[in-house]
């Protein structure tokens, strides 16, 4: 344990849930990196939540600076009955802030887990992706500080998603809730939006014509729906493998008794 006053925030090592042995492809970082990110949990519930606060201030709700009006900017133009929708990536962050929290709690919840899964992987690749793909037009009205703190801020969020396996089982039930919660989004966003105009994040240029003969609208709601089904198939295979290696070591221990 720490002995700096920043123990209480540290985790023992034996504290830590032991690594499954997943594939790679299942659990691409070190497991150095993942022992760092639930060794010091309540850093990254801070961080997160920090972030999230960020989040919605980007999206237009100013308690700070006194001088611009409380609802501004996409809050202000966005009907408030679709405001949940709107902030996707300040949403995620609150997702994996509350799934870090409620393992520290003693009370993991797999429904946080998931949805943090599919918030952080599919906005922290998401985001990166509309950024360096359009890059001319973003720079055009976001300074370039700006530009590069929301890039690599977003792919630390895919970072963090890696690392939920190891208190998660990813359940068929939690998994369904996700895809529910995130495909929902992407209707609205994109296609029906019900309630006004469609709700995505203020893309500039929308619809102008890219270099793949499609609008920036298209492009984006295209990476929003392949990286949905992506953060399906790879919860739902952490689900499986998961389920494959317990059976495993059943046999292995029944066996050697």
């Amino acid at each position: 344990m720490a002995s700096s006053g920043l123990s209480r925030f540290v985790s023992d090592d034996d504290e830590l849930p032991e690594p499954d042995e997943l594939p790679r492809w299942l659990a691409p970082l070190p497991r150095a990196v993942e022992d760092v990110g639930l060794r010091f949990a309540w850093v990254v519930v801070a961080i997160n939540l920090v972030g999230t606060a960020f989040g919605f201030w980007y999206y237009g709700f100013h308690p700070i600076p006194l001088s611009d009006p409380l609802i501004t900017w996409q809050f202000a133009s966005e009907p408030i009955v679709m405001w949940p929708f709107v902030p996707d990536s300040p949403v995620a962050t609150l997702f994996i802030a509350g799934a870090f929290a409620a393992w520290k709690l003693g009370r993991p919840n797999e429904y946080l887990n998931a949805l943090a899964f599919f918030g952080c992987w599919k906005l922290g690749l998401w985001t990166p992706f509309v950024l360096a793909a359009f890059s001319e037009a973003f720079l055009q009205t976001t300074p370039l500080p700006m530009y590069l703190f929301l890039f690599f801020s977003h792919l630390a969020m895919v970072v963090e998603a890696f690392v939920l396996h190891r208190f998660s089982d990813f359940p068929v039930r939690a998994v369904a809730v996700a895809v529910v919660w995130y495909g929902f989004n992407d209707v609205v966003d994109y296609f029906v939006p019900i309630v006004g105009s469609p709700h995505h994040t203020s893309l500039p240029l929308a619809d102008v014509v890219g270099v793949w003969g499609s609008t920036v609208l298209q492009v984006a709601a295209s990476a929003a729906v392949v990286l949905t089904l992506a953060a399906t198939f790879f919860s739902l295979s952490t689900r499986v493998k998961k389920l494959e290696l317990g059976w495993d070591r059943y046999e292995r221990e029944t066996d050697e008794n």
